[in-house]
């Protein structure tokens, strides 16, 4: 695919750009706890936006997506929102470092990639932070990676309209080969723990089902989140979110909750320490309680969160039944996306045939089954 951008670079404008690579990224466990300043567990995945980018001494940013075959120019002295919807991803990225003091020569993008549509794996995110390392790089700027981050996070939400967390940006700057990144999504403090992959692999199952209802249901959640925070707030004024609640607290509370603000508050606070055993587990090793815990995840968004969707708990209920599988759950928002199973390599060939012969998506096709491994994140590719 690099080789691909890069002809496709040369063609249009000339030669010798840098190349940049970017990837996609899943969640393995530690879903909706971001917006609750809990933890997350992504990793950076060998799916990736994919740039050739150079100074043009024009006056202009031109650039050009590859997969859409579709051109977009602008002058570097009128960055507004585009009718491109693609465009507003790039340029949201250009003002964020306009707005750090920093003025952006014109300079020519050839961008493309291999990262699943629909999947949930955050392409968005991989193109926002992919553009952010490459200016950065070109006009030796200086940032540091998490100044990219936040450009990249505040890209979305300024010039794409969506109020994303900021694991996806993290994750797609901060991957490490084999390992995933436990962040702190109040601090951002983060620190690896080790996936070793050499027995075992990390398999995408795509429901086909779109995430409709996703947008609406979020903000309720975050609303039941903080309905119980304010309760809880009148014995200790200093909780501030979830992440500052034990689980002994709150059932010493359970009475005084709405049912449904309890389940909710319950998942978050079980979702952490789901996540804290599972990185205890990573480090011994221990890939059978690793997966327990991802089981554990989705029977928790599916009962006390309510955000998973029949064609979500039939995959999952699926893969309980090969052996050979360690663990499943949805990834994502919910209502729709993928399912990530952790499957024993000498299995794959049994999940495969097991999916494909007991489910269908909406639309009667056999579902797209994605296997990922984990790779470095957003990083400069060697123009030989």
């Amino acid at each position: 695919m690099i080789e691909k951008i890069k002809s496709a670079f040369e063609a249009r404008f000339e030669n010798n750009p840098i190349l940049v690579k970017s990837p996609g990224r899943v969640n393995l466990i530690g879903e909706h706890t971001d917006y609750n300043d809990g933890f997350v567990l992504p990793a950076a995945v060998d799916a990736a936006i994919y740039f050739a980018c150079k100074s043009n001494k024009t006056a202009s940013f031109r650039f050009y997506s590859y997969d859409l075959d579709d051109f977009y120019e602008t002058p570097v002295t009128n960055i507004e929102k585009s009718n491109k919807h693609w465009a507003n991803y790039l340029l949201g990225v250009i003002v964020q470092f306009t707005k750090a003091g920093k003025k952006v020569q014109g300079f020519d993008c050839v961008f493309g990639g291999d990262i699943p549509m629909g999947a949930g794996m955050s392409s968005s995110a991989a193109l926002e932070t992919g553009l952010a390392f490459a200016i950065n790089y070109i006009e030796s700027f200086g940032f540091e990676t998490i100044d990219l981050v936040k450009f990249s996070q505040n890209a979305e939400h300024e010039y794409a309209g969506v109020q994303c967390g900021i694991m996806d940006q993290f994750a797609a700057m901060h991957g490490k080969s084999n390992q995933v990144i436990k962040l702190d999504c109040r601090s951002l403090d983060f620190s690896y723990y080790p996936l070793d992959m050499s027995e075992q692999m990390l398999v995408l199952v795509n429901t086909g089902v779109k995430h409709s209802l996703a947008s609406s249901e979020y903000n309720k959640r975050r609303q039941e989140c903080e309905a119980g925070i304010a309760l809880l707030q009148k014995y200790q004024p200093e909780i501030t979110s979830l992440r500052d609640v034990s689980l002994a607290f709150i059932q010493s509370h359970k009475n005084e909750f709405n049912a449904l603000v309890y389940k909710r508050c319950t998942y978050v606070i079980e979702e952490n320490l789901r996540l804290e055993n599972a990185c205890k587990a990573l480090d011994n090793g221990d890939f059978v309680l690793f997966g327990k815990q991802m089981f554990g995840s989705h029977e928790g968004l599916k009962n006390k969160y309510e955000v998973s969707c029949d064609e979500l708990d039939q995959l999952v209920d699926l893969a309980k039944t090969i052996n050979g599988v360690l663990g499943a759950r949805m990834m994502g928002g919910g209502f729709g996306g993928c399912t990530i199973n952790l499957v024993k390599k000498e299995t794959l060939k049994i999940f495969e045939e097991t999916i494909k012969a007991n489910y269908k998506t909406p639309d009667g096709k056999d579902p797209q089954i994605i296997k990922v491994s984990i790779e470095e994140g957003t990083h400069l590719v060697s123009n030989r």
